[in-house]
């Protein structure tokens, strides 16, 4: 058997080591990754690792409970303070029999009402506690007191300034509802919203 030609496959290896060179030596082409919707948005994806330097940063995502339900100017307002009140513009936070701390529900309704007083910053308030009949008068105003202090606070943790909201206690002095049983008392454990200016 004849012996191969040493210079033929010298020749050989160099022109694959030449055709390999030549294929490695070419830019690669770039894939972008996918990006979910979500992403896209600049939204943090489930399952991501937070602690990822390089995950994107997402903007605050504003609640429905921090919109107000009803976008009114403060000149679209009605002037008398009053009328003001009748219209509805916040609601009354509830509490628990003998309780001042903020329900799931109550913490709803205060975000809604900071939202709508952060959108109408002239307007100020007094926060008034009230209670069912039950226990002492002594005992009802102080938690009276309570109950306003607790809305007020949660309000100023959402932004509301302090100086708009003024704070008194009515104790079960001023009954909204009449009747000696759990339906009429549940109205009357609660934080009374009244606008004072506009």
């Amino acid at each position: 058997m004849p012996r191969p030609n040493r210079t033929a496959l010298v020749s050989g290896v160099v022109a694959l080591l030449i055709v390999t060179v030549a294929a490695c030596s070419r830019p690669k082409a770039v894939v972008a990754p996918e990006v979910s919707p979500s992403e896209e948005a600049g939204q943090p994806v489930a399952g991501a690792d937070r602690g990822d330097a390089t995950q994107v940063q997402s903007e605050p995502v504003i609640t429905t409970a921090e919109v107000p339900a009803e976008a009114v100017s403060a000149s679209d307002l009605p002037a008398d303070i009053e009328q003001l009140n009748r219209a509805g513009y916040l609601t009354d936070a509830f509490f628990d029999t003998d309780k001042a701390d903020l329900r799931e529900e109550t913490r709803t309704t205060l975000a809604a009402n900071a939202a709508w007083m952060k959108a109408h910053p002239t307007v100020k308030l007094t926060i008034e506690g009230h209670c069912d009949e039950r226990n002492t008068g002594e005992y009802n105003l102080a938690l009276g007191w309570r109950r306003a202090g607790a809305a007020k606070a949660y309000l100023v943790s959402l932004g509301v300034a302090a100086d708009r909201i003024a704070t008194i206690s009515y104790g079960e002095e001023r009954p909204f509802a009449q009747g000696r049983d759990e339906s009429a008392w549940s109205q009357n454990r609660r934080a009374h919203f009244v606008i004072t200016a506009r």
